[in-house]
Parts: structure tokens; C-alpha cells; sequence
């Protein structure tokens, strides 16, 4: 055990901590009623979370590229999960989460991780035949089950990053340029056919907001508006009241979840904005080293399939808080408050920290 825990890359690990940190201490920061009730819940997400990381990171691996059973098992149990949401009734608009008294789960989030290692190990099987296009589309179908059922809920956000996902895996796979090309016109193709059929109408005024947010500053820009207000008001170093006016006065809407980002922007400003990004490029880089050198291309693929979820989502949340992409729903990796999404993520770098550790 004591061995073991010295060949994992504490680097990432401390590093995920400190950017949990800097949400635990934004929550915290807001300073309202519900503030520690929300820190609380998110330190118990934490803890467990990072037992976790520790306790998959003892388990081998290479038994999931060994013996195919386990990740169908996997796969047709998130799939089923997904499913079974739809039947749970809506919260804001959307089934999307489990409810167990104070604690709810969003399968989602577990999906993630099962589709990198899925595709880790269908492409690690079949990457000198990558020219013939059928893996394409067999990956596509894989993927495309999961994307479907997060869709119906509807959850926009989260089937973009099931679908960055595997995009970013099947790049790193080897696929050919004419079959990027049709990569390209298949998801075009689905997102038209999503904005035809799938999305509600909020989901589609907040892609049109995006394009020009003070049209409509009080209602479907106010998030925008007030997002982009909250984060200019944090100047260099932050304002100096604990909280910021407009978090602590609940004018930033979301500001736990969504919009975490411009909270913490107030209360820190510029500075601050760049000692997160600089967390998040130190811990990307430690997920890229893992991959580089990995024994074999299973490996190789689950890190960079976890590097991906990881920087998709944050490119999306700091994206829509700064008004450069539509609003969709996504969550900062590590900083919002979410039990599921923290601890999933988590679990992501165990397998990560197993294959360090046997690498």
C-alpha cells in the first residue's frame, strides 16, 4: 500500500485539491444563508471523492482492457441510468438528476468516464485498421445511444461534451481528413436535426441571447449580463467586501453552479481568474504526462480522454460566463457545487493514478 501510494502523481492529485479549494472557498465567500450549507454538502463530496481516487487507483486497470465484460456491464448500466432519469421528474426544466432526500446523483456524469473507457478500448484494439471508416461509425453508434438519451431530458450541455468526447478520442485515434469531413457534416446534421426536434424553446433563446445578450438584458441576457457585470466589477485584485456586491446581493444568477466563475472573479478579479486557469493548465499538463507515457494505447486513450472532458467543460463554463459561447448548463470541473461531477471526476484520475502507478 505504502508503495503504491508513492509511484501516484501527487502533483495532479494536490493540484485537483487546490482547484476544489478555490471552490469550497468561493461558496463559502458568497456569504448567504444557504452558503455553508452548500460548503458543507460540496467538503463531503470532496472527501469522498478523494477515497475514491485512492481506492480505484489499487485496482488494475488492465483488467477492463483484458476482459471486455466489465465495460459492457458498465456501458448497458449507464445507458439503462440514463433511461431510467427521464422517469424522474423535472427539476428546472430537465430530468437529469436521481433525488435521495438532500443528495441527488446526475447519471450523466458517470456516463462520461464509461464512454473514455469504452472508446479507449475499442480504438486500442483497432488503431492500425483506423482507415476503414465502419469504426467510425461503430464508435459513433456507441456514443450516439448515450448523447440521444442526456438529449430527451433535455441536457444540451452535458451531450456536448459526450460528443466533444468522442470526437477528441477518434482525433487521437488516427482518423483520416476525408473522414473528418464527414465527421464535421454528421454532427452538423445532428445539431439541426436537435433544433428542429429536441431543444426547448429556453434551450434555443439562450443560444440566440448569445449573439446579441443586451437585447434582451432583463430577461434571456440578464445571465449574460449579470455574469459579465459580476466578473468586470472584480478589477485586478477583487473587491475588497467578502463576497462582491453582486453574488452577496444575489444579482449573478446560478452563482454556486453555472456562474461560479465570475464569483470567483469577483472576489479575486484578474488575479485570481489567472491562478485558476494556471491550476487547470498545471493539471492538464499532469494528465498529458500520464498519457505520454503509458505503457500501452488503453492507457494512452483514457488519459486523454479524461484530458479532454476535463478542458472541453471548462472551455464552455468560462466561455459562456464571459459571453463568448451560449449558455448551456455546464459546470467548472472541480470548482461548482455538485457531488456528482466532483466525485466522477475524481474517479477519472484514479484510473488515471493507477495507470501512473503501473506505467
Amino acid at each position: 500500500m505504502f508503495n503504491h501510494l508513492k509511484k501516484i502523481d501527487w502533483h495532479l492529485s494536490l493540484t485537483a485539491l487546490l482547484i476544489s479549494g478555490v471552490g469550497l472557498f468561493t461558496i463559502y465567500s458568497i456569504g448567504s444563508p444557504e452558503s455553508f450549507f452548500f460548503f458543507k454538502k460540496q467538503v463531503s463530496f470532496l472527501a469522498l471523492g478523494f477515497v475514491l481516487m485512492l481506492v480505484i487507483s489499487l485496482l488494475d486497470y488492465r483488467a477492463l482492457k483484458n476482459h471486455s465484460l466489465f465495460l459492457i456491464i458498465f456501458y448497458f448500466l449507464a445507458l439503462f441510468l440514463l433511461i431510467l432519469v427521464l422517469f424522474s421528474g423535472q427539476v428546472r426544466g430537465a430530468s437529469s438528476w436521481f433525488h435521495f432526500g438532500w443528495i441527488s446523483f446526475e447519471p450523466v456524469e458517470f456516463a462520461k468516464l464509461i464512454i473514455i473507457l469504452l472508446l479507449a478500448k475499442y480504438f486500442s484494439l483497432r488503431h492500425i485498421e483506423m482507415y476503414h471508416i465502419k469504426h467510425l461509425i461503430v464508435s459513433g453508434f456507441y456514443a450516439g445511444l448515450l448523447v440521444a438519451m442526456v438529449l430527451l431530458q433535455p441536457d444540451f450541455g452535458s451531450a456536448i461534451i459526450l460528443c466533444g468526447i468522442w470526437f477528441g478520442i477518434v482525433v487521437i485515434a488516427g482518423i483520416k481528413i476525408r473522414h473528418l469531413a464527414i465527421l464535421f457534416l454528421i454532427l452538423t446534421t445532428l445539431f439541426v436535426g436537435a433544433w428542429m426536434g429536441v431543444l426547448k424553446g429556453y434551450q434555443k433563446q439562450r443560444i440566440l441571447t448569445f449573439l446579441d445578450p443586451q437585447k434582451d438584458p432583463y430577461g434571456s441576457g440578464y445571465q449574460i449580463s449579470q455574469s459579465l457585470i459580476t466578473i468586470g466589477s472584480g478589477g485586478l485584485f477583487g473587491q475588497e467586501k467578502e463576497g462582491g456586491l453582486q453574488t452577496s446581493l444575489k444579482f449573478l444568477p446560478d452563482q454556486y453552479t453555472d456562474f461560479i466563475f465570475a464569483a470567483w472573479a469577483e472576489q479575486t478579479g484578474f488575479a485570481g481568474v489567472l491562478f485558476l486557469l494556471l491550476l487547470f493548465a498545471f493539471l492538464i499538463w499532469r494528465i498529458i504526462k500520464i498519457a505520454l507515457n503509458a505503457p500501452n494505447n488503453f492507457a494512452r486513450l483514457i488519459a486523454a480522454g479524461v484530458a479532454i472532458m476535463i478542458l472541453v467543460q471548462l472551455i464552455i463554463n468560462i466561455g459562456m460566463n464571459m459571453a463568448l459561447l451560449p449558455i448551456t448548463g455546464i459546470t467548472l470541473p472541480l470548482v461548482s457545487c455538485g457531488g456528482s461531477s466532483l466525485v466522477s471526476i475524481f474517479a477519472g484520475m484514479g484510473v488515471l493514478q493507477g495507470i501512473k502507478a503501473r506505467s
